[in-house]
């Protein structure tokens, strides 16, 4: 792993104590805003650091659930365990009136909300739902070119095309097939992590976004961004959902070449890192005044933590998570919301997606917190603190 700074310069790791702290007050945060998003759903960035209440139909609002199932596992309290619960009804709403599910984002949203529901206590309308959107997801799979659809209708030549991020749906098919016992799920899951490796991977391990595929024969055409900043460019958080989610095709698959993508994909994401290691929002920028994204440090942080539990040699194990701790220390210190008074968030400073006459996005939720980076952030700080069964398995 080749850092961008010598490790003398870098944050210190994270200790067992500053990771206590830290959950405990995501814990307290989570608890204080029960009352404005028991029954609703947090919008996916926050404006002006205070997140929004919504209706449950965006991509994001799986995130905020499993912020608190995360919370009942480190507490026990009831409370959350009810909050959690009422959750699961409003998304088992969702998927059984395909309530905006016209897109890949299933296992975003069913993986922390419902299968945590499961998981956790049993909750057989979690399964339900899960199962629903799981069959959503597989609905989506084109064969021509083996890939699931991103976005719209499945017979517009022009949404023919996947994005880097749904590696991170892609778990919510292999526990379908684990809990059904259809090899289907899994065949779909298994096809697509191929295709993103032979063609969202570039030769210097940078990702591309996007990446468009041919209607008619399935050939691969091109790679494009839609939330970076340019086609040629590195979306930070596309190379962070690359990191987690060839950590967890190889923990699913146990294939050598996801555990080598793995490293080459946090090789390119390392050596384009400030001395804090927060990445700039696109790691086109290695420094100035351009939006730091902290959400793409924390899910790199479970990547890291994710990979560490499979590899075989002891010393690489620990090295992994020594860099993860670093890179959680500098959230705790420098990113994470300290006050309740200013922002009902857990991390600062995240990006969804900051437009440029490059780009397709429409910019919103620039320096902010957003959904995901608060739960990865709080997912990291459990993978931390204990032994942890995932979400994502």
């Amino acid at each position: 792993m080749t850092l961008v700074s010598e490790p003398s310069l870098l944050p210190s790791p994270a200790t067992e104590a500053q990771v206590a702290r830290a959950l405990d007050a995501c814990v307290a945060q989570v608890r204080r805003n029960l009352p404005q998003f028991t029954y609703r759903a947090q919008n996916h960035s926050s404006v002006g650091n205070v997140y929004p209440a919504v209706d449950n139909d965006q991509w994001t609002a799986g995130f905020w659930p499993g912020q608190i199932w995360l919370a009942y596992e480190q507490t026990g309290d009831k409370l959350f365990r009810l909050a959690g619960q009422i959750q699961v009804q409003s998304f088992l709403h969702r998927i059984v009136n395909r309530i905006a599910t016209d897109h890949h984002d299933m296992g975003f949203l069913y993986n922390p909300s419902c299968i945590a529901a499961f998981k956790l206590v049993g909750d057989e309308d979690g399964r339900r739902a899960a199962l629903l959107a799981a069959d959503q997801l597989a609905e989506r799979f084109q064969a021509k070119g083996g890939f699931i659809q991103a976005w719209g209708a499945m017979s517009e030549p022009g949404n023919y095309r996947y994005i880097i991020d749904c590696l991170l749906n892609l778990p919510l098919l292999y526990w379908a097939a684990r809990e059904t016992g259809r090899p289907r799920y899994r065949q779909i899951a298994r096809i697509h992590a191929a295709t993103t490796l032979a063609h969202s991977v570039r030769p210097d391990a940078s990702t591309y976004h996007t990446f468009f595929m041919d209607p008619e024969t399935g050939a691969p055409l091109h790679g494009a961004t839609k939330q970076g900043y340019s086609d040629s460019s590195s979306w930070a958080r596309g190379q962070a959902w690359g990191v987690y989610g060839m950590a967890l095709a190889y923990r699913h698959e146990g294939r050598p070449e996801y555990r080598d993508a793995f490293h080459r994909l946090l090789g390119y994401y390392l050596a384009r890192l400030p001395q804090d290691l927060v990445p700039y929002w696109d790691l086109i920028f290695t420094e100035g005044e351009e939006p730091r994204d902290s959400s793409s440090a924390a899910i790199v942080a479970c990547g890291l933590l994710e990979m560490a539990d499979l590899v075989e040699e002891p010393a690489q194990a620990e090295d992994l998570r020594l860099l993860a701790r670093r890179m959680m220390a500098s959230l705790i210190a420098t990113y994470a919301v300290t006050d309740p008074e200013t922002s009902n968030g857990l991390l600062l400073h995240g990006t969804y997606s900051k437009k440029t006459p490059y780009n397709t996005c429409r910019g919103e939720g620039v320096d902010e917190c957003v959904s995901w980076g608060d739960y990865y952030y709080m997912e990291a700080l459990t993978r931390l603190s204990r032994p942890w069964s995932s979400y994502w398995w």
